[in-house]
């Protein structure tokens, strides 16, 4: 790989009323106003030469990699380690609630429910992270999730996940080189092997 570009999926019919999913099976795909971002997100790579589309198992960042590629062959990879969080007993409840319960709690405590932990969500993404940077492609495009985009972007600046963190915006691309790429994955992986909150 020399190349990666990150993009969140299109807004969806759940994340624009604040509900969390983080179960695949549940179906979840984008407003009409997503589809006009994925659109965009075509429009925007129409002059990029793509090897390979990554994207998690979720509807919706399927979907908007579909519309985002419309007419063009480009080959996929599914990768469930790009999955969204594991939210246990707050799927399907609000965003604020679950991001209530993570800032109180250490990364290493698992969502109740049968949930998962951050520390786990972010050994989850630098699995996904290491198998993306041994591909053979060069151009790769990444269609994600808000939150394994956002912390490769703050660890590019030097900084720790964190149980709050700033949103990514709806279906847009970051370009990344493949050194930009390795050197946030070993960040979150470092801090994976010794998870804790920094004070903010």
């Amino acid at each position: 790989m020399d190349e990666v570009i990150l993009a969140r999926h299109g807004e969806s019919e759940l994340s624009v009323v604040g509900t969390v999913n983080g179960d695949p099976a549940v179906a979840c795909g984008l407003t009409a106003v997503g589809r006009e971002q994925a659109q965009r997100l075509g429009e925007l790579l129409a002059d990029t030469e793509l090897d390979l589309c990554v994207t998690s198992e979720f509807q919706r960042a399927r979907e908007t990699a579909d519309l985002a590629l419309a007419g063009r062959n480009v080959p996929r990879l599914v990768l469930a380690e790009l999955n969204d969080v594991r939210f246990g007993r707050f799927e399907g409840g609000t965003l604020a609630t679950y991001r209530e319960w993570a800032a109180g709690n250490e990364p290493t405590v698992e969502a109740p429910g049968g949930g998962e932990s951050r520390s786990g969500t972010v050994a989850r993404y630098v699995r996904a992270y290491w198998t993306i940077l041994s591909r053979p492609e060069r151009t790769i495009l990444v269609v994600a999730h808000g939150l394994p985009i956002r912390y490769v972007l703050n660890a590019l600046a030097q900084t720790d996940p964190a149980p709050l963190v700033e949103q990514v915006a709806y279906a847009e691309p970051y370009r990344l080189p493949r050194e930009e790429l390795e050197r946030a994955v070993e960040v979150l992986d470092r801090w994976a092997g010794e998870p804790a909150w920094r004070p903010a």
